[in-house]
């Protein structure tokens, strides 16, 4: 996928999704671990999937619905990634990096939705 222009939040999750989806392979390949990476993959994959459909929105509700799916798998894939490293099949190391570009767009993804969502977040 080409870069997007002006679009930050685009590029960034879509090189989530790539370090994702590369955790994935070496955690079913060599670890032989099937069942919570398959969630990460999930979740981790549907941030960026979620932005570009908001980037295609035709509306502003449109717009933050999207957003908002984004950021609640932005939380969900935390979630795994933390369920990963303590059953010690993410070193320490991977866990730190993935963890903090997912919540690095997971503020991203919050701050756009209490700005879409004026009054109805406190």
């Amino acid at each position: 996928m080409s870069k997007q222009a002006n679009n930050p939040l685009a590029d960034k999750s879509y090189q989530l999704a790539l370090q994702i989806v590369n955790v994935y392979k070496e955690l079913t390949n060599s670890k032989k671990e099937f069942i919570l990476s398959k969630q990460l993959l999930r979740s981790g994959t549907s941030i960026g999937a979620n932005v570009t459909e908001a980037n295609g929105a035709i509306s502003n509700a449109d717009f933050s619905a999207k957003i908002s799916i984004a950021y609640k798998e932005s939380l969900e894939t935390k979630y795994w990634l933390s369920l990963l490293k303590d059953s010690d099949f993410l070193s320490k190391i991977e866990f730190d990096k993935l963890h903090s570009n997912t919540d690095e767009l997971s503020k991203i993804l919050f701050s756009i939705l209490k700005k879409t969502r004026i009054n109805k977040i406190p």
